[in-house]
């Protein structure tokens, strides 16, 4: 499977979480069922899949992971969303 950058968001806590896998399926149930007991998602249950931006290969995924977390910006996140456009370009600015 191709690697992806995922965003997912909790009502409850009103936060985004920035993941990279190659599994989404499987992460996302991860997430939901609280399989990493202290982690930063299993303070919620109510995470829902906000967006997927798939990568070629690993590498470029976590970079554009570390771009997004690095912004800390709910706003840039909500972009990323609403302009496509902008993870296209992080996407090339970091295939290789």
């Amino acid at each position: 499977m191709k690697p992806c950058v995922y965003i997912i968001y909790s009502i409850q806590l009103d936060k985004f979480y920035i993941g990279e896998t190659s599994d989404l399926n499987k992460r996302l149930e991860e997430h939901k069922n609280k399989f990493y007991e202290n982690s930063y998602t299993s303070k919620a249950s109510d995470w829902k899949l906000f967006l997927k931006i798939d990568c070629e290969i690993t590498t470029q995924a976590i970079k554009v992971e570390r771009h997004i977390k690095n912004m800390k910006s709910k706003i840039y996140i909500h972009n990323l969303k609403k302009y496509p456009e902008i993870a296209d370009k992080l996407k090339e600015k970091y295939l290789y």
